[in-house]
C-alpha cells in the first residue's frame, strides 16, 4: 500500500489523510475496484487522464514524474465534472 501512496499527489494525499487518517490505511478503505486495462491516455501539457476498463485516473506531472490527482472518478454526464472517490481538495 505504501507504493500506491507515493502515486499520490501531494495535495490528493493530503485530503485523503485529512478526511480518513494516515493513506496506507484509509486507501484501502476507499474501496476501489480493480481498474481493469488501459483504454485512453491523453495529456494535456502537465495534466492527463487515463481511461481503464472500469476507472478513469487524473494524473499531474510533478519534478518526481507524473502523479495521480483523482482516482475512481465516473462521468456525471455530458459537460459535467466527474465524481471521484479519490482527489485534491
Amino acid at each position: 500500500m505504501r507504493s500506491a501512496c507515493a502515486l499520490l499527489a501531494p495535495g490528493t494525499r493530503e485530503t485523503l489523510e485529512q478526511d480518513a487518517g494516515p493513506c496506507v490505511t484509509a486507501l484501502p478503505r476507499v474501496g476501489l475496484s480493480d481498474p481493469g486495462g488501459v483504454r485512453d491516455v491523453e495529456v494535456y501539457g502537465l495534466d492527463a487522464w487515463v481511461r481503464l476498463e472500469h476507472d478513469t485516473v487524473f494524473l499531474a506531472r510533478f519534478d518526481g514524474g507524473w502523479r495521480v490527482t483523482a482516482a475512481g472518478c465516473v462521468p456525471q454526464g455530458p459537460g459535467e465534472p466527474y465524481s471521484c472517490e479519490i482527489e485534491r481538495g
